[in-house]
């Protein structure tokens, strides 16, 4: 019989790609790890890992064994789902993820609206970049967060993690108004094409998320979309910080329409043909779960007061 916390094990080595990877992750020594997988492989009666170079890849048979994970995984999420919801009431702790523009926009209201409608849910929150998610999620660090990709960044298929829709909003640059090669546009602007809109900014400094971040390649994809590179001079991952510098004249940058509620007076907006989909995401299997419906449908009710209609 195979053993359904090594299936575990064998998926995370999967996703993270060494054993000092999935030990760090799920607190375990590398070499429990080995030796559990090595366990797993006579349960399995056939090889499941072999060495090239430092790193452990998966054989054919490993990668088959990998799908099998996902579905029996999956079946033992929904049934800890349907168990949950056997019982009265919603309670207990509820780890959350969020992006860090979704905190003081989404989480707040969210959780009031949680407390409201189930005071014995305990929901504790935790910055996580969306790259992240996925991992924490598997790991069990997380159990639901909020995540969201940008056009020309769009998220990479996981079948171990399940989302639904909760917003969609248009992105913005934010500039400090009129120089010799770039004229101010008004408050809130309209352009056809992302050349007509960036173009005027090629030459200038710019302003982006931190390298490695979703953010950052949606920033150095739009650039590169309207024919330039863009010279990067502040990396910074608060959408605040990046109005506030770009207010002063320290460069363009790019922010949500979440973003621009409070923006400083002498900024300028303009409105691109760009967008960022903001989604709640949970373990496969996981969306009954009455705890995670009940965040899903206090995000949407938060999403929906800001004047935003939720997707």
């Amino acid at each position: 019989m195979l053993d359904v916390r090594r299936l575990h094990l064998l998926r995370e080595l999967d996703r993270r790609g060494t054993i000092a990877a999935v030990a760090e992750a799920l607190t375990f020594t590398a070499s429990a790890v080995s030796q559990q997988l090595s366990v797993l492989e006579r349960e399995a009666g056939v090889p499941l890992l072999e060495r090239s170079g430092r790193r452990v890849v998966l054989t054919p048979a490993g990668r088959t064994l990998v799908t099998h994970a996902d579905a029996v995984l999956e079946r033992l999420e929904l049934a800890v789902s349907e168990l949950a919801g056997a019982r009265e009431g919603i309670g207990g702790p509820l780890r959350i993820g969020t992006f860090p523009s979704g905190g003081p926009a989404i989480v707040p209201a969210t959780l009031a609206e949680l407390a409201q409608r189930h005071p014995a849910l305990e929901p504790m929150v935790q910055e996580i970049d969306s790259a992240r998610v996925s991992d924490g999620l598997r790991a069990g660090e997380l159990d639901v967060a909020l995540v969201h990709d940008y056009d020309f960044v769009p998220a990479s298929p996981d079948t171990t993690v399940d989302q639904v829709p909760l917003l969609e909003e248009p992105m913005y640059l934010a500039t400090g108004g009129a120089t010799d090669s770039a004229p101010a546009t008004g408050r809130v602007a309209r352009g056809d094409t992302l050349a007509e809109l960036l173009g005027p900014w090629a030459m200038s400094p710019w302003i982006t998320a931190r390298d490695g971040t979703t953010g950052h390649a949606m920033a150095v994809r739009a650039c590169q979309a309207a024919g330039f590179q863009p010279r990067i001079r502040h990396q910074v991952n608060d959408f605040r910080t990046v109005l506030a510098l770009a207010a002063i004249g320290q460069g363009a940058g790019f922010v949500p329409e979440m973003a621009i509620a409070h923006a400083p007076e002498d900024l300028v907006l303009t409105r691109l043909p760009l967008f960022r989909r903001s989604r709640v995401a949970f373990r496969a299997g996981g969306g009954t779960h009455p705890a995670i419906a009940a965040f899903v449908a206090a995000a949407r009710t938060a999403v929906g007061a800001t004047g935003r209609a939720p997707c």
